[in-house]
């Protein structure tokens, strides 16, 4: 087997597969719904991603714009060749996996993949690989803002709130909502982005930030948007919050949601198994 085989079953398995903890919360919100209306929607999902996984075809027509995190330990060596490889091998995945080309290239052409790597370099050994396709109906309702640095608590949930009202039923809720905090512009929405790559039903270990997404959550529900717009208690079924330092002048807040359909997949490749992937 070599890399770009491991990354096609990676990125196959990202679309046809909703996490272990996206799925406890869709459950979790199916047997406390009360209204009929959302229950069966619910239901639908709940189906939707049996059949999905079982048939092995895609959660949804929209299998996303495959963004690609990579977290890359200090016994790791990268370069364009890697990068090249792994692009190779989402491409492979989504022809074989007969998933949509959502990409548009820098010539009009329609295609699988672009080059949409966002790297991390850290301190453990070996690489972490997540594929992330991200459907665009909720991509599209992506918010940001430049707070100052003054700004506060209620300022800025004010601002999130209202991303998701906007947002609505088109962004096919129950909604997974990540908010990125400091940075810069850019910054924001990638940290937005990795907050959603969290475990998402389980609390964070931040007490200062797990209360504050439990009450971020508690006022989105408190909307009465529901899934797929039927109204209900269940708008949202997880907020997750990822900080970094910021310029003393600004506040930059990014606010990225997912529809109920959150997809990734990650695997962790240690330096030799890489080596012996990249020479096949």
């Amino acid at each position: 087997m070599n890399l770009e085989t491991v990354i096609k079953n990676l990125a196959i398995k990202a679309n046809i597969e909703l996490r272990k903890d996206v799925l406890n919360l869709l459950r979790e919100a199916f047997y406390r719904e009360k209204s009929p209306l959302a229950k069966g929607a619910l239901k639908v999902i709940l189906e939707n991603a049996k059949i999905a996984r079982k048939e092995k075809i895609a959660i949804c027509q929209d299998t996303g714009l495959p963004l690609v995190f990579l977290e890359v330990g200090r016994d790791i060596k990268i370069d364009k060749t890697l990068l090249d490889r792994i692009k190779k091998g989402v491409n492979k995945a989504y022809r074989e996996g007969g998933f949509r080309a959502s990409v548009i290239d820098s010539q009009g052409k329609l295609t699988y993949s672009g080059n949409f790597f966002h790297i991390e370099f850290t301190n453990t050994k070996g690489v972490k690989v997540t594929i992330f396709p991200k459907g665009f109906g909720s991509e599209n309702k992506t918010k940001m803002r430049m707070f100052n640095p003054t700004a506060s608590y209620d300022d800025i949930n004010k601002f999130i709130l209202e991303a998701v009202e906007e947002a609505g039923p088109g962004a096919c809720p129950p909604f997974f909502v990540g908010i990125g905090i400091g940075s810069t512009s850019e910054g924001c929405l990638v940290l937005a982005k990795k907050a959603l790559l969290f475990r998402l039903d389980k609390p964070t270990p931040s007490k200062e930030l797990a209360k504050w997404e439990k009450i971020l959550k508690e006022k989105i529900n408190a909307l009465g948007i529901g899934p797929m717009g039927l109204g209900g208690c269940f708008s949202c079924l997880a907020v997750k919050i990822k900080r970094s330092p910021t310029h003393i002048a600004g506040l930059p807040v990014g606010v990225n949601i997912s529809c109920h359909a959150l997809r990734s997949a990650t695997i962790s490749i240690s330096k030799d198994k890489l080596m012996n992937l990249l020479k096949e």
